[in-house]
């Protein structure tokens, strides 16, 4: 590598920082994206968890030898953790492949069980930087979450493809009366039953985690049970666990749909999904309001990086 193209980087990712760090102290957070693949030839996406960074490496032809790219990897971590002021040992390091949507979070790599706690809006979250993909906590969310919470009081809620359950947090936080959290895996519905048991008394009555495929089980519950729900589905899956392989821009307005008659009239529902060439078939929804909200729940430190759409519906 040469000297140049890596001051290309400490420039560029000195820059960001002071932009972002300076921002995230203003407004309190401590868990924020630094960087995500601002340099073709730095294909890395950094994040800040308190005082750890998660260092995750974009899989691309860089034409190196395994030798050629350690020695590389080995010049850049230095200059990462001079100007973000993190020891090597609390930078964690992973290569990710870009994949559609969210299928990751489902991938474990590793088993060394390493969690910690990070707080977001006064909130707890066991995150976990070494054994899988993604983190516990997407980064991305932290706006709609407050939403969530703002909308909570009293209502009914439910987080469908819950994964480790921070909206169910925010919801429980917020006062809602029941938060019910769906999901195929038992791994991260374990791992939401811990991040709401870290943040508010466990009481099974009010706190359901239910094991299921979303597709099936929307179809088992009674009409207008919910007033607020939150479904962030992957792209595509087709985990042998499901009946049907999920395609979110083949199944979106269906899985709206089944969710809508599942609320109350003038239940709002969240729909996110990052897959990028997504369009919303809005006339094929039974929603009496649709709004896209992408860019007022888009944070600080994803401007212009964002890859994802956000919507409000009301039944």
């Amino acid at each position: 590598m040469s000297e140049e193209k890596l001051q290309m980087f400490r420039n560029r990712l000195a820059k960001v920082y002071r932009h972002v760090a300076k921002t995230a102290r203003r407004q309190g957070v401590t868990c924020y994206r630094i960087y995500d693949h601002d340099l073709p030839e730095f294909p890395f996406c950094i994040e800040r968890y308190e005082d750890k960074l998660y260092l995750a490496e974009y899989q691309r032809r860089h034409g190196m030898t395994e030798e050629e790219h350690d020695q590389w990897l080995e010049g850049c971590i230095p200059t990462i953790s001079e100007l973000l002021e993190t020891p090597d040992d609390r930078i964690y390091y992973r290569e990710r492949r870009r994949k559609a949507g969210r299928q990751g979070q489902y991938e474990k790599l590793s088993s060394e069980e390493e969690f910690f706690i990070a707080r977001e809006a006064g909130l707890s979250f066991k995150i976990n930087l070494t054994d899988y993909l993604d983190t516990g906590l997407f980064l991305d969310h932290r706006i709609t979450r407050g939403m969530v919470r703002e909308e909570a009081a009293g209502k009914k809620m439910l987080n469908l493809f819950c994964y480790t359950g921070s909206f169910s947090v925010y919801a429980a936080a917020g006062g809602a009366m029941q938060v019910d959290s769906v999901d195929l895996s038992k791994t991260y519905l374990n791992w939401a039953e811990a991040n709401l048991a870290l943040n508010v008394a466990a009481d099974p009555a009010k706190q359901r985690f239910i094991h299921a495929d979303v597709k099936q089980w929307l179809d088992e519950v009674p009409p207008n049970t919910y007033d607020l729900v939150v479904m962030d589905p992957p792209t595509f899956s087709n985990s042998k666990r499901m009946k049907d392989f999920l395609d979110i821009q083949r199944d979106h307005a269906e899985l709206i749909n089944k969710t809508l008659r599942a609320m109350q009239p003038g239940g709002i529902l969240y729909f996110s999904t990052n897959y990028r060439k997504f369009q919303l078939e809005t006339e094929k929804l039974t929603a009496t309001s649709v709004k896209d909200i992408t860019n007022a729940t888009t944070p600080f430190d994803f401007q212009g990086k964002l890859f994802r759409y956000c919507f409000k519906l009301v039944k």
